[in-house]
């Protein structure tokens, strides 16, 4: 490399460097406006209160690592206690599915009896009558009309207990 090459090729990069100098007043301004804004106050961090331990004294008071005794059962099961799911049946096959997915698209009638078509979610129609369970809260089948099925459902209370809910199924047009 020449001489005259190397002087060259210092003066552009010379130039390069001196371009990158731009007029900076604009973010001079805007450091200037900031620093002269007020600062807010900082609220300080809070004290923290000294931990102050329990000491326990039994008087009077049980253990706390035994478990609560039971009352003793007297003549049954209270009112709001009474209502359950019969965990000993055979669970039939329309519980598996929700009750919003099942369609009811007609009923047939017999001297016998009066049941009610059932569509599943998976395209089986079935028939079932007063008595049978749907859904998956315990549905049992109260009362069947040519306009809907009626049922009551045995849902969680939300206290560990169970209460009781109608529903339907009205008939579906498709």
């Amino acid at each position: 490399m020449s001489r005259a090459t190397k002087h060259l090729l210092w003066l552009v990069c010379l130039l390069g460097v001196t371009a990158c100098g731009r007029d900076t007043s604009e973010l001079e301004a805007y450091i200037a406006e900031v620093k002269a804004r007020k600062s807010s106050v900082v609220e300080p961090i809070p004290q923290i209160r000294q931990y102050e331990p329990f000491e326990y004294v039994p008087a009077e008071r049980r253990d706390p690592f035994t478990p609560q005794a039971q009352d003793a059962p007297d003549s049954g099961p209270s009112p709001e206690n009474s209502i359950r799911p019969d965990a000993n049946r055979n669970r039939e096959a329309l519980e598996e599915f929700p009750l919003d997915s099942l369609r009811m698209v007609g009923t047939l009638s017999t001297p016998r009896a009066t049941y009610v078509l059932i569509r599943a979610p998976d395209g089986i129609v079935h028939r079932v009558s007063v008595g049978n369970y749907l859904g998956q809260n315990y549905g049992k089948i109260t009362r069947i009309t040519e306009a809907e099925v009626t049922l009551e459902e045995i849902i969680p209370d939300g206290f560990g207990g169970f209460m009781q809910r109608s529903a339907s199924i009205a008939l579906s047009e498709n």
